[in-house]
């Protein structure tokens, strides 16, 4: 078990003594587990190919990254213009050599790296950006894009959603090397926006051919594709040799997809996978028999096991639009009625964290994020449900099936009939449940957000500004909205988290979310791994991988 007295800070650099698992979301898991690509099997050791557990993306191509299996495998074959630098804890030059904004924080110029090629050798210049970012942004792609928002604050935006416009107005190749954009409205965090992996720039040929660059992008970053990716088998990659930047010290990467964790775990022990998640129950087990990391984010030999702290926050979010849910007396008592730590020591063997808000401590750690109704207090939580339902009240708890979810559910229930809430479980599938939340046909649901980028906006604005995307709660509140905007346009780094910090507050008074607790990774390395890194928002940095010779 972990020590309940962990600090706050302790918590943030990763320093638990257990790791942890569950999905975010459900995901399509189509695999085949005796997958063997070109580059994989126990015989690797020797050959520097890195084999690496995925289930089967939703896509490889940048324009529709949207999880986390899909985006691994575009994150070493694009560079976008920045990256976001975990050591440093800093926004730092990628495809961009540098970069200068306005004073009003509404103009980027980005000076692009001279030389850099796509794998196909065609040069990577910003009219390459300008091309991805508006691919991102077009209506007319046969699967239009889940994630065009990254570019919501973009002149011009709008107006290609709505299919006015052909171009991103705010995008501008000013010449080869230069490329400037211009917002709508000023955003400070804007660079970090710009090291979302899906922002990556496409040579031509993913417009002359797109349905051959889903399956087998052409990037500029420092591996390439080797074949095309093999639904429910595999994605090899290849070193490129022409790459600008530090070259990887592996050969390649063979993404093995499998059909859950357990049958990766089992093949990792094996000898036939090199990185993995370790299966709910097995933690203590891992930990014993590979050790663990030293900071909870590297693998090392007899080091192996992560624990780090992650950049993501599991949480019910209330249908604020319900003529039952819409009562705060109702949603201070069962966000006092839940008991955290028991569902963190009892379905996670104490390695998780009991949410206090909305960010994680990773991405802000200040007592000032804490929220009031986020203790544990059943005895008020009870005296808020005789005082005003002394009839009783019941309620739907919903949630999507397979995601390692339903002994959560089953927790948060029996605290919740504790104090007098009658409990009813709904369960789906996740793209049925993904549509119950989007039209509002739930009471109280369950989620997980985990940052696109490092930044206190980012838990903020899309899941409490009243016209964002994610606003699953239908939360809308004009003074929340008028400080994110605000927020937005503080270019000062300690007074923009200053303001974020107070928005929290406000938000923890209205509770159209109920935090349950943040995530920490739940991952191994092969032992002739000598060194990866693993980041808090769930990204391998395969590209630095070193292999025992």
């Amino acid at each position: 078990m972990a020590d309940h007295a962990i600090t706050r800070r302790t918590f943030a650099k990763g320093g638990l003594a257990a790791s942890a698992l569950a999905a975010l979301s459900a995901c399509g898991k189509n695999s085949n587990a005796s997958s063997s690509g070109s580059g994989s099997s126990s015989s690797d050791a020797g050959s520097g190919v890195f084999n690496y557990y995925i289930n089967d993306p939703v896509a490889i191509d940048p324009y529709n990254t949207q999880e986390s299996e899909g985006t691994q495998v575009e994150y070493e074959l694009f560079d976008t213009l920045l990256d976001y630098d975990w050591n440093e804890e800093k926004v730092v030059g990628k495809a961009a050599d540098s970069w200068e904004v306005n004073d009003s924080a509404d103009e980027f110029t980005f000076h692009l790296h001279e030389g850099a090629t796509f794998h196909n050798g065609d040069k990577v210049d910003a009219a390459s950006f300008k091309r991805g970012w508006e691919r991102i942004c077009d209506p007319t792609m046969a699967t239009p894009s889940e994630i065009n928002y990254h570019l919501a604050p973009v002149q011009g935006y709008d107006e290609m959603i709505a299919g006015t416009a052909k171009e991103l107005s705010g995008v501008v190749a000013q010449d080869d090397y230069t490329l400037v954009v211009k917002l709508s409205t000023p955003m400070a965090d804007f660079p970090y926006v710009c090291c979302h992996p899906a922002l990556a720039p496409v040579p031509q040929a993913a417009l002359d051919d797109p349905d051959s660059f889903l399956l087998a992008p052409i990037g500029n970053g420092p591996f390439k594709m080797d074949g095309k990716w093999e639904s429910g088998q595999y994605i090899d990659l290849v070193r490129f040799d022409d790459y600008y930047g530090d070259k990887p010290k592996i050969a390649g990467i063979h993404f093995s997809i499998q059909k859950d964790p357990q049958t990766a775990y089992n093949e990792f022990k094996a000898g036939n996978i090199d990185f993995t998640s370790i299966p709910t129950g097995q933690f203590s087990d891992a930990q014993s028999t590979y050790g663990i990391s030293d900071d909870g984010y590297t693998v090392t030999p007899k080091k192996q096991t992560l624990n780090g702290a992650e950049t993501s926050v599991y949480y019910l979010v209330v249908n604020m639009n319900d003529a039952t849910m819409k009562d705060i007396n109702l949603r201070r008592a069962i966000s006092l009625a839940i008991n955290r730590q028991n569902i963190v020591d009892t379905l996670f063997e104490g390695t998780r964290q009991p949410a206090t808000g909305m960010f994680p401590l990773i991405i802000d750690d200040d007592d000032e994020d804490v929220w009031d109704d986020c203790q544990y207090d059943p005895d008020t939580a009870k005296s808020l449900i005789e005082q005003y339902y002394p009839n009783g009240v019941t309620i739907t708890l919903s949630y999507n099936s397979g995601g390692g979810h339903e002994d959560i559910m089953s927790s948060i229930q029996g605290d919740l009939q504790n104090v007098g809430i009658t409990v009813q479980q709904s369960s789906q599938e996740w793209a049925a449940y993904l549509s119950s939340l989007s039209d509002g046909s739930f009471q109280i649901g369950r989620l997980g957000w985990i940052a696109d980028y490092p930044t206190m906006d980012n838990f903020m604005y899309p899941n409490f500004y009243s016209s964002a995307d994610n606003n699953y709660s239908k939360y809308n509140n004009p003074d929340v909205d008028s400080a994110i905007d605000e927020a937005r346009k503080i270019t000062d780094d300690d007074q923009r988290k200053a303001a974020y910090r107070d928005i929290t507050k406000t938000i923890s008074k209205d509770l159209p979310v109920i935090p349950i607790m943040f995530y920490a990774h739940n991952h191994v390395g092969s032992e002739r791994t000598k060194t990866m890194f693993y980041d808090a928002q769930g990204k391998a940095h395969l590209y630095a991988v070193e292999l025992s010779s």
